[in-house]
């Protein structure tokens, strides 16, 4: 019997091992999306404020905060 008896026999274990890592996959996507959906306050984009004019000292002043 031989291969063929231990494939068969091992049917149910592969389908749980298979679930399993489809799971922590789904998981992981799930925590990634999170991250980049939510961005924490230091990674907030600092904007202009569209009824200012923008000058060339708001554009290369490096101690600009």
């Amino acid at each position: 019997m031989g291969i063929h008896y231990d494939y068969k026999s091992k049917r149910g274990e592969r389908a749980v091992l298979k679930e399993a890592k489809r799971k922590a996959r789904l998981a992981a996507r799930r925590a990634k999306r999170l991250l980049s959906a939510n961005p924490t306050k230091e990674e907030e984009v600092k904007t202009h404020d569209i009824t200012k004019t923008i000058t060339l000292d708001d554009l290369t002043n490096p101690n600009q905060k």
